[in-house]
Order: structure tokens, then sequence, then C-alpha cells
């Protein structure tokens, strides 16, 4: 199958769509009490993350049924070129703490590129999306990072950095802390969707998969930003770390962190 700039298209409206059925359910249970279970890695769920991947499953069923698809509830099903990504609700701890600090994630590789995703954030009340050569886009409205060329002008986020705290790596980032602007720590959809739209430099994680992370790189990306792992390597399926921002001060950053490894 083709992934011209048709397909592409296709596939992002399909995600789109089945980024508003999720979204439905989110907000179905927002606020309300449900019950919360631990999954074998110690990670919550609830009612809704299961519903809100089995909405998804069904948007893109209906539309590319020969299609594999891999989900944070459900697991993976099928195979071939095109495997959708699927975090139905990554922020679960967020949301039955009732912060609005969770999204639903959905994006798609061929033959492991990364070529489309949809980041929708119902009650944060932010969508992006974007494909491969198509451009980010906020809402609509064309989303592009900031031209940010010096460390010391760069505002930086951080999120999951716990292992990072026990490596040599730590005092690298400690460096670029005390170099930078500014240091955040939106966490989650949100410091990528700043960095896109230019209100961020930098975010640095270490405890990620690549279902947390594989719509928010396509967007980045579109946007005009750099985003890998924290060696500075393409994403996979292992992808466990982020490095990601304007192109600058990714630069700078990878370098550091180069040093210190």
């Amino acid at each position: 199958m083709s992934v011209d700039a048709a397909f592409l298209d296709r596939a992002l409206a399909t995600a789109r769509e089945a980024a508003g059925a999720a979204a439905e359910v989110l907000r179905h249970y927002w606020r309300r009490e449900v019950q919360v279970e631990l999954k074998a890695d110690a990670t919550p769920v609830t009612v809704a993350d299961r519903e809100a991947e089995a909405a998804i499953r069904a948007v893109l069923r209906a539309a590319f049924p020969d299609h594999a698809i891999y989900g944070e509830e459900l697991g993976r099903d099928g195979g071939g070129d095109f495997l959708w990504l699927v975090d139905p609700l990554d922020g679960t701890k967020s949301f039955v703490r009732r912060t609005p600090f969770f999204s639903t994630q959905i994006a798609l590789m061929h033959r492991g590129a990364l070529v489309a995703g949809v980041s929708c954030a119902p009650v944060y009340g932010e969508t992006m999306w974007a494909r491969a050569g198509g451009g980010a886009f906020l809402d609509g409205v064309r989303a592009q990072v900031a031209d940010t060329r010096e460390l010391a002008q760069a505002s930086l986020s951080t999120g999951n950095v716990k292992t990072l705290t026990a490596g040599p790596r730590w005092a690298a980032l400690g460096a670029l802390i005390r170099d930078s602007n500014r240091i955040r720590g939106y966490g989650d959809f949100c410091h990528y969707h700043l960095l896109a739209r230019g209100g961020l430099d930098l975010v640095i994680e270490s405890d990620v998969n690549i279902l947390d992370i594989a719509a928010l790189a396509v967007i980045v990306r579109e946007a005009g930003g750099v985003f890998t792992d924290l060696d500075g390597r393409e994403l996979s399926p292992d992808t466990t770390s982020v490095l990601a921002g304007v192109p600058a001060i990714h630069a700078e950053a990878l370098r550091r962190f180069a040093r210190s490894a």
C-alpha cells in the first residue's frame, strides 16, 4: 500500500476521528469515581482506559482492517507494514487524581518509520496532529517551534527522569539547567505541545515508552523540531528516553550528554 500524501491524509483523518471517540469516553468518566486497578508493572488502569482503547480500535479497524494495532491496554494484534500505536489514556494517574494533564496518543508507523500522529487532551483543551510532510497543527492552526539559538535563552522542561538520576548524565542535566534561561516540569503531552508551538525549547525524559511519545514525535518534527532518544538515536519500539527540542538547543544538549555518558 502506498504512503503518499493522499493516504497519509486519510490515515490522519481516521486517527483524529478515533481520538474524538476516545475523548467522548474520557469526558464521560472524568471526575467520576472509577475503580483503579494495578497492572503487572504496577501502573494503574481504569474502565476509562479500556473503553477508550476499544473505541479507538473500532474506528481504526473500520478504516484499515489489514493494519496491526498495538495498544497500551489490549496489546498487539495483526501484522504487516502498518502498525498503529495507541495509548488511550496517557496520564491515568492524573486522570484519577482529577488533574487535566492526560491525553490520548495515536500514531501510525510504516515499516518502522513514524508517519502520522494525533495528541488529544480533551479536558486540558488541546488537540495537535501531524503527518509526514504535512506540517503540525494545534486545533487547526499551523504550529512551529521557536527559533532559539542560545542555551542561555532556552526554556527546558523535564518529565520522568528517575533513571537519569542514577547515572552520569544527572550532572549534565544539572549543568543544562544552570546554563539555561529557565527550567519547568510540565510533563506528559503538555511540554511536547508547548515545544511544538514555540513555548519551550527542550524536553528531557528518561523513563517513557514508545506509546507515550510516538504521536508527539511526529508532531514535534513536523513543527520543525528534533526528536530522538538521549543518545541521539531514532525512535523504535524499544525507546525509553527522549531528547526533543529546537535544532540548536537539541544539538547542544546532545553534545553535553554524549560527553557525560
